[in-house]
C-alpha cells in the first residue's frame, strides 16, 4: 500500500512539472485581440492624487477668515502625504500612486501585447487558425491604432504625475520615465528614466500613428473605446500642453466638429433628478452627447466628504460656488447640483463628477466594487482647450482672440441654459472678460501664471493682452473638471504657485520650480531600483505663529 501510494503521488508531481508554467492568454484570432483591448484602460483613478495636490480642496482642520477649524480625520492616512505634497508611503490603495501607476503600465502592457501579437499575424499572413482575409486585416489595422493611442495617452497621463511639467526648450533637461513598446520578458528588469523631451517625442510618434489607423467601424459603444472624436480630442490636449497650438487647434477642430453647441451636457437642463446617484448615472449615461471616451475605474475618492479635507473657502468660491464674468454668487446651473456630507461647513461637492457606480458582487451582503466612471474626453473640455489655442495665436492672427471668446461664450451659453436660469441673460464678451479678471473677483479665482517660465518655447509668449482671456480659461477650466484631478495638470504646466494651509499652524509653499510638482514614484518601484524624483533637502515646512497666521488668511 506504502509503495503504491508513492508511486500515486510521483505520478501526481511529474504530471504537474510537465505543464508549461504559463498563465498568460494566448491569441490565436483577430477578435481575441479586439476584446483584450477592453483591458487596456486604466483600472484606477487619478482624480484624488490630482484634487489633493491641487487648490480645489482644503484643510478642514486649518482655521478659516474667523479662526474656526474643525477636528476631522482623513479617509485615508496617505491623504495627509499628498495634500502635503509628500512622498506617499503609507498605502498601496486603489487612489494611491502606487495603484496608478500600476493601472497605467498595466494598460500599456495590455497594449504592447496585442501590438506584438498583431505584428506577427501580419508578418505570417495568417493566425494560427485561418490565413488572414481582407477583413481581418482591416480589423487589425484598427487594432493597431486603438492600441497605439491607448499606449500614448497612458504614457501621457504618467508623466503629467509623476513627472515635472513639460519644459518646451528645456525638456531634454527634464527627467523622464520607461517608455514601454514591447512586453516585459525578463523576471527583473532594469530601467533608465532618460529625459522627457525623448518620452514625449515617443508619445507623440505612438498617437500620430494611431491616429492614422483608428476607427469607429468595429466598436459596439465607442465611447469605451479611443474612437476618433477621442482620438482627435486627446492630440488637442497633447499639443496643447508642448504649446504647439497650431495642432492643438487643427485637432480640437476635428474632434469638435461643425456644431459643437449641438453635443454640450445636457445635465444643466434636467429637471428630473432628485438623489446623488440620479446626477452620477445621468452624467455618464450613454444618451449623453457630450462625452467622447468614458472610462469605468475603481475608486473609493467619493467617500471622502466629511473627513478632513474638503471643497470649501476659496477653492468652493473658485469653482462651483463663486462668481464669475457673467454671474454673480453660485452660478445657477449648480442650484440643485451640488451635495454635502455632514455638514456644508465640511465642503461640498458636484457629485455628476464625482459621486460612484457601485457593482454588487453580493447584494445580500452588500459588497462588491466601486466604480467611478471617467469621462475623460468631453466636448466642453475640449472646447476649452481650443479657446486656449486661440488666444495664443492670437498674437500672430489678432482675429483668433474674436473665436476664442466665440468658444467661452458658447461654454458658458450651454449653463445658462439651466433649470435655475433668470429671464435676464448677460452675454459673455471680450469687455466682461477683461473686466472681470482684470478686477478683484476674490476666492484667489485670479492666479498669476508663469507658463513662459515653465515652457518656454520660440513662437509664442503671453501677452498682456492675453492675460484676462487665460485668466478665464484657466478658471472656466477649473469648474468644468472639479473633483476630477485635472486642475493638478493645469496647475503645473501654467506654473500657479501654491499655498496648503495644514492643521493650526503649520503651511506648506508650493514655488514656481518645486520638485514636489513631480508626485514621486512609488516606494515598491524606487525601493526595487528605479531612480527617485528628486526632493529639495529641506522641504519648506516651517511652522508659524497661529495668531499671525490666523490674521494673515
Amino acid at each position: 500500500m506504502v509503495a503504491g501510494l508513492a508511486c500515486l503521488t510521483l505520478t501526481s508531481c511529474n504530471d504537474f512539472l510537465d505543464t508549461v508554467p504559463d498563465t498568460r492568454v494566448y491569441l490565436s484570432n483577430v477578435e481575441q485581440l479586439q476584446k483584450l483591448l477592453v483591458d487596456g484602460y486604466m483600472s484606477n483613478d487619478y482624480s484624488l492624487i490630482g484634487e489633493l495636490s491641487s487648490d480645489n480642496m482644503v484643510d478642514n482642520t486649518a482655521p478659516d477668515k474667523s479662526g474656526m477649524r474643525y477636528n476631522l480625520t482623513p479617509y485615508e492616512q496617505f491623504d495627509d502625504q499628498v495634500f502635503a505634497w509628500e512622498d506617499v508611503t503609507l498605502s498601496t490603495s486603489s487612489d494611491s500612486p502606487y495603484s496608478v501607476w500600476n493601472a497605467c503600465y498595466s494598460a500599456i502592457a495590455v497594449a504592447n501585447a496585442v501590438l506584438e501579437k498583431a505584428d506577427q499575424f501580419e508578418a505570417d499572413g495568417k493566425t494560427p487558425e485561418a490565413p488572414l482575409t481582407d477583413d481581418d486585416r482591416a480589423k487589425l489595422k484598427a487594432v493597431r491604432g486603438e492600441a497605439l493611442l491607448i499606449r500614448a495617452f497612458h504614457h501621457f497621463v504618467l508623466a503629467n504625475i509623476f513627472c515635472m511639467p513639460y519644459g518646451g526648450n528645456n525638456a531634454a533637461n527634464q527627467l523622464g520615465l520607461p517608455y514601454m513598446t514591447h512586453p516585459e520578458t525578463e523576471v527583473k528588469p532594469e530601467y533608465e528614466r532618460g529625459n522627457l523631451k525623448d518620452f514625449y517625442e515617443n508619445i507623440e510618434k505612438d498617437l500620430q500613428a494611431g491616429l492614422e489607423l483608428v476607427t469607429d467601424q468595429y466598436y459596439k459603444i465607442p465611447r469605451y473605446h479611443f474612437n476618433r472624436t477621442a482620438a482627435n480630442a486627446f492630440a488637442a490636449r497633447f499639443y496643447l500642453w508642448i504649446r504647439d497650438y497650431k495642432k492643438a487647434k487643427e485637432y480640437a477642430d476635428i474632434a469638435l466638429g461643425a456644431d459643437p453647441a449641438s453635443n454640450m451636457n445636457p445635465l444643466w437642463r434636467r429637471d428630473d433628478l432628485y438623489s446623488s446617484e440620479d446626477h452620477v448615472r445621468a452624467n455618464s449615461e450613454l444618451t449623453n452627447p457630450s462625452i467622447m471616451m468614458s472610462i469605468s475605474t475603481y475608486s473609493v475618492w467619493s467617500r471622502r466628504p466629511g473627513s478632513r479635507y474638503g471643497c470649501k473657502d476659496n477653492a468652493m468660491g473658485a469653482t462651483v460656488s463663486g462668481p464669475g464674468p457673467t454671474w454673480t454668487g453660485s452660478h445657477p446651473c449648480f442650484r440643485n447640483m451640488l451635495f454635502i456630507s455632514g455638514s456644508q461647513d465640511y465642503g461640498v461637492m458636484f457629485f455628476a463628477n464625482w459621486g460612484e457606480l457601485f457593482e454588487y458582487t453580493d447584494k445580500l451582503a452588500g459588497i462588491g466594487y466601486v466604480h467611478m466612471m471617467r469621462n475623460e474626453f468631453t466636448v466642453e473640455e475640449t472646447l476649452l482647450v481650443r479657446a486656449e489655442a486661440e488666444i495664443f495665436l492670437s498674437e500672430n492672427e489678432p482675429a483668433m482672440l474674436d473665436a476664442a471668446v466665440a468658444d467661452l461664450k458658447m461654454w458658458i451659453d450651454n449653463r445658462d441654459d439651466c433649470v435655475n436660469k433668470s429671464n435676464v441673460k448677460t452675454e459673455l464678451t471680450a469687455g466682461r472678460i477683461e473686466r472681470f479678471y482684470t478686477g478683484k473677483p476674490g476666492y484667489e479665482i485670479i492666479k498669476d501664471m508663469h507658463i513662459d517660465e515653465v515652457c518656454p518655447v520660440n513662437n509664442y509668449h503671453v501677452t498682456e493682452q492675453m492675460v484676462p482671456y487665460l485668466q478665464c480659461v484657466q478658471h472656466f477650466r477649473r469648474i468644468e473638471t472639479i473633483h476630477k484631478g485635472n486642475r493638478w495638470f493645469d496647475i503645473k504646466r501654467y506654473g500657479i504657485e501654491l499655498e496648503h494651509r495644514i492643521g493650526a499652524s503649520r503651511v506648506e509653499r508650493l514655488t514656481l520650480n518645486d520638485p514636489r510638482r513631480a508626485v514621486q514614484v512609488p516606494y515598491e518601484v524606487w525601493i526595487s531600483g528605479m531612480e527617485k524624483n528628486p526632493r529639495t533637502e529641506t522641504p519648506v515646512n516651517k511652522p508659524v505663529d497661529p495668531d499671525t497666521y490666523q490674521l494673515a488668511h
